[in-house]
């Protein structure tokens, strides 16, 4: 079927053909489930993700706090830029949707009229994860993986071509990972002033993260008892 609707072979139509034909077999219920999570589920799942690493980095010293922080205000800022990127690239293809071209196709969601080329979904998906795994290594593996389960779901529900996903991870990535030292650097020195300041700073360090630590306390201590015992000394 993939071939035919075509006109020849084509290994992005004939995978498209594959993944959503897994659609059309399994049951209604499961259809909706997936529609839902792909268009509003893993990207709510991602932003879940960010808060959890941000509660996380509050708890931590100041310099890994706000250099977590920078990182996690960057994530959401990249994939804004990526989804602007994509406006203009998106008219410059025009790459019509592929229910649009191919008949027999299961989609799972109305109302897409845009281009495909490429996933808006897919993009921001891939930003998010790749920011994350700046800010946090083992969280931000997580979101990479609910991006790579976005971009199959893209093609599941027949709205994307598997290329399509493909360019939105490439966009994605990119955005984050090639104006990240130019964001850091920018980004760093003002959540260092939100984290010292006495009103904002709980949003980059929580209060026990500010509390000196009992270590801290006896060496502080200390230092005092060793300083009088001087004095008298002398």
């Amino acid at each position: 079927m993939a071939d035919l609707a075509a006109g020849g072979p084509n290994p992005d139509v004939s995978l498209l053909y594959r993944v959503n034909g897994i659609a059309q077999d399994a049951p209604d219920w499961f259809d909706r489930a997936v529609g839902l999570v792909g268009e509003y589920g893993l990207v709510l799942a991602l932003v879940l993700l960010v808060l959890c690493c941000w509660r996380g980095a509050r708890r931590r010293g100041d310099t890994e706090s706000v250099e977590t922080f920078a990182a996690l205000v960057w994530a959401p800022l990249a994939a804004g830029i990526a989804l602007l990127v994509n406006v203009p690239l998106r008219g410059f293809v025009g790459r019509p949707r592929p229910f649009e071209q191919h008949e027999g196709l299961e989609v799972l969601a109305a109302g897409k009229t845009d281009f495909s080329f490429v996933s808006d979904h897919a993009t921001l998906a891939m930003a998010l994860g790749v920011g994350l795994f700046v800010a946090n290594r083992r969280i931000g593996l997580v979101g990479i993986g609910l991006a790579l389960v976005e971009g199959l779901t893209r093609v599941y529900m027949g709205v994307h071509y598997p290329t399509d996903v493909v360019g939105g991870f490439a966009l994605g990535t990119a955005a984050v990972l090639l104006l990240a030292p130019l964001a850091m650097a920018l980004l760093t020195p003002v959540v260092r002033a939100v984290a010292r300041s006495p009103r904002t700073g709980w949003i980059v360090r929580s209060r026990r993260a500010c509390a000196p630590r009992p270590v801290e306390l006896a060496k502080a201590q200390g230092a005092e008892e060793f300083t009088q015992e001087s004095d008298l000394a002398a």
